[in-house]
């Protein structure tokens, strides 16, 4: 497949290029470092701002998906991340309508997931004050995904905890619950999670709905 995947260099996006190469799709990697990309023969360097809609679209074009991996970074005021977070995701839509394409895969995060039902992780006593900020940012990515009645999105939530370790394939899926393994904690590789995220982009079982990965 070709697939296009913007924020290439991020935390997430970084992996999700690795996973989507060794499987043999061509990588249009968008991103503002296109320096830090790995050279290799099945990923196309693309230097654009998420900002950007024309050069996202030309960018998007002939691609069979889209994949937003886009985040504003951390140490930013939670109201300036929740603005970059939806602008580079109306952003992201507005190009990958305007290039024709009609898939549409999207990284999440875990604070949005429920607890129990109705009651979302970031809204507890528990979750980080200091995540707060970015987790209701990255919330809106599916907000604004539920509103699109002209593409075939996907929102894939980690685990509370994602970090650099392991690709094992072995994992859970689940939908709008929070993934609580058999020792208390709420975990994903970032390996695993782009494991989960090309699945579905190869096989897709969750079109027009979140789901989520977890130990």
């Amino acid at each position: 497949m070709k697939v296009a995947i913007v924020g290439a260099t991020g935390f997430i996006g970084s992996k999700l290029t690795d996973e989507a190469v060794s499987r043999g799709h061509v990588v249009t990697a968008i991103t503002r470092s296109p320096e830090k990309l790995a050279q290799h023969e099945r990923i196309i360097p693309a230097a654009a701002d998420v900002n950007d809609v024309p050069a996202l679209t030309r960018f998007m074009k002939g691609q069979d998906a889209v994949i937003h991996a886009y985040a504003p970074g951390r140490g930013l005021e939670p109201q300036e991340s929740m603005d970059k977070q939806r602008a580079g995701t109306l952003s992201i839509i507005a190009a990958t309508k305007a290039a024709g394409v009609k898939r549409l895969l999207a990284a999440g995060g875990a604070g949005s997931l429920e607890i129990r039902p109705g009651v979302a992780h970031f809204d507890t006593p528990e979750f980080p004050a200091m995540y707060q900020g970015g987790a209701r940012a990255t919330a809106q990515i599916k907000d604004l995904l539920r509103a699109e009645s002209d593409l075939d999105w996907t929102f894939l939530c980690p685990s509370t905890s994602i970090f650099p370790g392991a690709r094992t394939g072995k994992f859970r899926l689940g939908d709008d619950a929070l993934l609580i393994g058999a020792d208390g904690q709420s975990r994903i590789s970032v390996e695993d999670y782009a494991v989960a995220m090309i699945d579905e982009l190869e096989n897709p079982k969750h079109t027009r709905h979140r789901f989520t990965v977890g130990y």
